[in-house]
């Protein structure tokens, strides 16, 4: 019963990270997985691309709505990513999982640091150019592939610092980024799903799912500048735990 209670409070929290923060929810899933609940890394990533799944779709149409989701730029910025994302998986096979994680790390902290030191755009000056958008997509997708991770905490900052999307806005378009992401890696993972243990997966995607609307109505009222603030402070508590871990 305390692990029921504790996937039901897991998936409550990384829902409410997705609904108002747009990403954080797979940084935030394979530890709460693997920690508490006790899931193998290779259980732990299958179920986390699940639960991110089906959580970034319930908070994707709710953000749809309001108009927050720019949808020529998330599925360019997504299919950009595909082909680096894959050769970043090649290539991630060769590199200690040590100086993986300390990458992870870096990576974190620096985007949490360039939100920090970035102001939001101002409504009506956001120029889309296809070509930075296409490269952006593309130079998250390699560094995501090699990472292991879906991209969602670092499509954010990117939609935010080199786009110049307003943080309503990065937040709904990144939830598009993380859905398309997630369902191309599930489509690979495809024969280990039904290996998944589905008592304390189910539930974790239940209050996921309502975590996601309770997020996004947070969302709906707090400043655009808060929450990139407060998303760039969760980033750098994950860079220094993980870096932590890789150095210990």
């Amino acid at each position: 019963m305390s692990t029921l209670i504790l996937a039901l409070a897991a998936g409550a929290v990384i829902g409410m990270a997705l609904g108002a923060l747009g990403g954080g929810g797979s940084v935030l899933a394979v530890p709460a997985l693997i920690y508490l609940l006790g899931f193998s890394p290779v259980g732990a990533t299958t179920a986390s691309l699940v639960i991110v799944t089906l959580t970034s779709v319930t908070a994707l149409v709710a953000h749809a709505r309001d108009g927050n989701v720019r949808r020529r730029t998330g599925l360019l910025f997504a299919a950009a990513g595909i082909g680096p994302a894959m050769l970043g998986g090649a290539l991630a096979g060769r590199i200690p999982a040590a100086v993986l994680t300390a990458a992870f790390a870096v990576v974190a902290g620096v985007a949490a640091l360039r939100m920090l030191r970035s102001r939001p755009a101002a409504e009506g000056t956001v120029t889309v150019r296809p070509v930075r958008v296409a490269a952006a997509g593309g130079g998250l997708g390699a560094v995501t592939g090699v990472l292991g991770v879906g991209g969602g905490f670092l499509a954010v900052p990117a939609l935010v610092s080199v786009l110049g999307l307003r943080m309503r806005n990065a937040v709904g378009t990144s939830l598009l980024v993380i859905t398309v992401n997630s369902l191309a890696a599930l489509a690979t993972r495809a024969g280990t799903v039904e290996e998944l243990d589905w008592a304390f997966v189910g539930p974790f995607v239940a209050a996921a799912i309502l975590g996601a609307w309770d997020g996004k109505r947070l969302a709906a009222k707090i400043s655009g500048h808060t929450l990139q603030r407060v998303f760039a402070l969760v980033l750098l508590a994950v860079a220094a735990f993980m870096l932590i871990e890789a150095v210990l």
